[in-house]
């Protein structure tokens, strides 16, 4: 059964030229599109619960109303829909803003569509937050920065809850890799990393990439 996923961009040729990649994917449809957050929220409340999309991927920039706006009516509304961010803004304010409002994820345009389609996969198997190398970086120092003005309680370290390979995976996950890099870096297949990434995240605790750094942040995990 295809992933049902609509696309939110202010620009026709990017939204039409993404629709028509991810269109030829094997595990995603696409329900609709959309030129800005009202077309969007338009589009949602016309179409039947039964087609509605599962995964949204927005932009940031757009008439109207913007993709983070949108976000959070969005999740006010259907609380079960996933956004993820599809942007060429990498600036600390917008993914901050993005994610307080409600994204699931935040990548960048310039990722390819097979990496966009892994991601899209991910967040509904795992529940992660699929995050471009570089805005794991980032989101990285933003916790970091918020970690030093407000400590918690250190929790136990990361070698006595994981395995050495779980240790492993979750080094390159917080680095930004996706599954198919970490398979490659670690000769796996991705079908077993998916699994070594669903035991870390159980063994945690936690159903995000955000809350796994900011677990090895409190623990000060060497994992970065």
């Amino acid at each position: 059964m295809k992933i049902p996923i609509a696309i939110v961009d202010d620009n026709t040729q990017n939204r039409l030229f993404l629709a028509e990649q991810i269109g030829y994917s094997e595990e995603i449809s696409i329900s609709f599109t959309a030129k800005n957050g009202i077309d969007f929220l338009e589009q949602m409340k016309r179409l039947p619960i039964s087609n509605h999309p599962l995964v949204v991927l927005m932009d940031i920039e757009m008439p109207e109303m913007k993709g983070t706006e949108a976000v959070r009516y969005g999740r006010q509304i259907y609380p079960d829909l996933k956004f993820l961010m599809l942007t060429v803004f990498d600036d600390d304010d917008k993914i901050f803003e993005a994610i307080k409002n409600g994204a699931s994820g935040y990548l960048l345009k310039d990722e390819k569509t097979s990496t966009i389609i892994d991601h899209i996969q991910q967040l509904l198997e795992i529940g992660g937050a699929p995050m471009s190398p570089s805005i794991a970086r980032k989101a990285l120092s933003l916790l970091s920065r918020s970690y030093v003005d407000e400590p918690n309680e250190p929790v136990s370290q990361v070698s006595n809850i994981l395995s050495e390979r779980e240790c492993d995976v979750l080094k390159l996950v917080v680095e930004g890799k996706d599954y198919r890099a970490i398979a490659e870096k670690l000769f796996l297949s991705t079908h077993t990393i998916r699994k070594h990434i669903a035991n870390i995240y159980d063994k945690l605790h936690v159903s995000s990439k955000a809350q796994v750094i900011n677990l090895a942040l409190q623990g000060k995990w060497f994992i970065a």
